[in-house]
């Protein structure tokens, strides 16, 4: 076996490998005064002391509000299951009414529909306002157009299932229908 040539290896040399003293920066000569030295580093902690007492003010506040929210709009989930079983009451409280207004059955349903609306009201829930008002998307869910001579177009002409408001939040959008206005003449 031959040995390798003292050319053809590598090895590493002292001389490459930097000096990390010869890269670093030149320190100050002038040694730093203790009391000097003492003083920054106590401004630097009394910084991060106000800070860190700021950022957990600023939490104190955001959880306040965030739990206020909650407890604003804790209901809406039952709320919203609660509107389509109103939907089908109305249903039956006008089909009583279509029999007779002096039945029993009727004037019952009555009074209980009362009860409803007040608890919706003491609740924070508002119905959105849709008859004869302007088509808004935000508020109203358009089903159907139709073609009305005495109403603008955009107008909400009929609303087919109420919408409901708690305090400023959306619950359920009012279905509505909304005149698309004067029906154009047939072309002969």
């Amino acid at each position: 076996m031959t040995e390798p040539s003292p050319d053809t290896t590598q090895q590493p040399s002292f001389e490459e490998v930097p000096n990390p003293e010869a890269t670093a920066p030149a320190e100050d000569p002038a040694p730093v005064d203790p009391m000097t030295a003492l003083a920054l580093e106590a401004e630097r902690w009394k910084d991060m002391a106000y800070r860190s007492q700021a950022e957990l003010d600023n939490f104190r506040k955001r959880s306040a509000r965030e739990a206020q929210e909650t407890r604003a709009y804790a209901n809406a989930d039952l709320l919203r299951a609660l509107f389509p079983i109103l939907d089908n009451f109305d249903m039956g409280l006008e089909a009583a009414r279509a029999e007779s207004e002096k039945s029993m059955i009727f004037m019952g349903m009555s009074m209980v529909s009362r009860q409803l609306q007040d608890f919706l009201r003491e609740s924070g829930v508002q119905e959105v306002e849709a008859q004869g008002k302007v088509f808004d998307p935000n508020l109203h869910e358009a089903v159907a157009q139709e073609a009305s001579a005495s109403v603008p177009e955009g107008t909400i002409l009929r609303v087919t299932r109420r919408g409901y408001k708690l305090k400023d939040r959306l619950l359920r959008a009012a279905s509505v229908i909304v005149s698309s206005g004067p029906q154009a003449p047939a072309q002969a």
